[in-house]
């Protein structure tokens, strides 16, 4: 159907019905014009990250730590590129299409819907590459009963909040390159502004509105950081046995006697015991809450892009 008589017909068309024209358009352009490309770049993205921190994530303290913050930002990479040129690339035809009749909520609600399906594939894609590289997902669920099942609602929830976001920039800008060039800074954001790697003061507000933080709690719950072993405490004193102190070496002797006595595992757990994160608590309230706070960014970004894109007739260009 041609873009003019496209336009002339939404003006007899609800709402509803718009959302459904466009996901149609959306699902075509998925095998069409290759969209499903971003599905192979997310398996390799997935790869490189877990290939890295996959061997001890949801094992060990450290490994849940690092392999959490590092799937989180994959996520994260994963949605922006997702939806960060979807719209300011067509932005002549949403406005041209705009003045026909078209509602910029329903255009914005189809997007969203087809975003979550790339999101959904994503989700999948990257979970089996997760078990595909040998992560060894935990057993029992904190919302489900599953760990498999909460991880999975984790990563699409944080993927699907990142693409959220792309989709209101792209929505706010007027072209790819600009698009493009905006990107650099979202993930750096994320990255510094974390607030579990880095120490940020007064700052330290700030880390509640990334989706890297929110992320990262929500893995580590997840994944039962509290109950996991530590090995950093016992790794530095294998490191510093040599060491003399008034002539004699009483970490190595300390090392030694608990190796011979098989107290090294029991040390690492007793190390990981004292050495708990409230906020990685194993409970249902931990969860959702780190659920909730992207829930609510997904419906921030939303109407933010519904309110900024209507602003399109302003367009002078």
């Amino acid at each position: 159907m041609k873009d003019g008589k496209t336009a002339v017909a939404f003006k007899y068309r609800g709402r509803i019905a718009q959302v459904g024209i466009y996901l149609k358009k959306f699902m075509r352009m998925f095998v069409y014009q290759s969209d499903w490309k971003v599905l192979p770049i997310g398996a390799i993205i997935a790869a490189l990250v877990t290939l890295v921190t996959g061997k001890n994530m949801f094992v060990t303290m450290e490994g849940t730590n690092y392999g959490s913050f590092a799937l989180t930002c994959a996520c994260i990479w994963n949605g922006v590129f997702n939806s960060i040129q979807v719209v300011c690339r067509e932005r002549d035809i949403v406005k041209r299409e705009h003045r026909g009749g078209m509602h910029i909520s329903s255009y914005v609600a189809a997007h969203m819907l087809y975003q979550l399906f790339l999101c959904l594939m994503q989700t999948g894609v990257t979970l089996l590459i997760c078990w595909i590289v040998g992560v060894k997902f935990p057993v029992e669920g904190i919302v489900t009963p599953w760990g498999v099942v909460d991880l999975a609602i984790t990563i699409l929830i944080v993927t699907y909040t990142a693409d959220i976001l792309g989709l209101m920039v792209s929505c706010m800008v007027r072209t790819s390159t600009t698009a493009m060039t905006i990107v650099p800074f979202l993930l750096i954001f994320q990255l510094i502004f974390n607030g579990n790697f880095f120490k940020l003061g007064r700052a330290d507000f700030v880390k509640h509105f990334t989706i890297s933080h929110w992320g990262m709690d929500c893995m580590c719950t997840v994944g039962r950081y509290n109950t996991l072993p530590m090995t950093t405490l016992w790794k530095t004193m294998v490191r510093f046995k040599d060491v003399y102190i008034n002539g004699e070496q009483p970490i190595k002797d300390i090392v030694v006697y608990m190796k011979e006595n098989d107290l090294v595992d029991s040390f690492k757990v007793w190390s990981g015991q004292n050495s708990g994160v409230p906020a990685y608590e194993a409970i249902p309230a931990n969860v959702w809450h780190c659920w909730g706070a992207l829930l609510l960014m997904i419906a921030i970004f939303a109407i933010v892009s519904v309110i900024v894109l209507r602003l399109i007739d302003r367009d002078k260009r």
